[in-house]
């Protein structure tokens, strides 16, 4: 079967986007369902990840909340992260095999895809060593956080497009002090692309890091069958 990727126009919030994955992970383990990759914007929230410090939150999660920010708890890797409208999560629902069967191989993969995009855009990304994500010279543009559950991926990557980086005074991004967070926008001014656009580029990324062509389709419209069921415990 060939991979899906779909495509979400609206906001998702983060605990819907966990069930979403935790439905199409256990069809994708069974082989009921394709690789599937979401690419979505979430509704203001911090997350915690598995490795996460309640003492990286600036504020509690009462203040959070009277900001119209959620917090909740990840299952994902790595520690305390913020999302919103303006910022491309990617979710790649993948069973890694063979030589991909290696959790720093796909980390690795990650970041190519972030590096990618953002070259697409004239903006120069890298990784630093000991440092997760994609970086550049102002700050960090891409972060990552994924679980792998008998070989099958959940959660992924957030890329800084148009995003109101306000969101990030409120914790300490990945617990990493000092390190200030960046977006296309902070770096391009109005030449920032369109979300729409990003996503577009990385769509095309994703095909050729991951080597899986990808029939997309959006969450509106009508999905294939298996992925239906697949949701249909929501």
């Amino acid at each position: 079967m060939q991979a899906s990727g779909i495509y979400f126009n609206n906001p998702v919030r983060f605990a819907d986007g966990v069930r979403m994955q935790e439905q199409l992970v256990q069809a994708r383990a069974a082989d009921q369902i394709p690789d599937t990759v979401l690419f979505l914007e979430h509704r203001p929230v911090v997350t915690l990840g598995t490795r996460g410090r309640t003492d990286f939150l600036r504020a509690s999660p009462e203040t959070l909340a009277a900001k119209g920010i959620d917090f909740v708890r990840a299952s994902r890797g790595g520690d305390v992260t913020f999302h919103g409208p303006g910022q491309l999560v990617v979710y790649p629902i993948l069973r890694l095999g063979g030589t991909e069967a290696d959790s720093h191989g796909y980390l690795n993969n990650l970041e190519e895809l972030a590096i990618r995009t953002a070259a697409d855009f004239g903006v120069r990304a890298y990784r630093r060593k000991g440092m997760n994500g994609a970086w550049t010279d102002v700050g960090k543009i891409a972060a990552i956080g994924f679980r792998l559950k008998r070989w099958v991926t959940m959660h992924g990557m957030s890329f800084n497009v148009d995003i109101d980086l306000a969101g990030f005074q409120t914790i300490v991004p990945c617990g990493l002090e000092g390190q200030p967070v960046a977006s296309l926008k902070t770096i391009l001014g109005d030449r920032c692309p369109a979300l729409s656009d990003v996503r577009e580029k990385m769509r095309r990324n994703f095909e050729m890091v991951f080597a899986r062509p990808l029939r997309i389709l959006t969450a509106a419209a009508s999905l294939p069958d298996e992925v239906e069921r697949a949701l249909r415990g929501m």
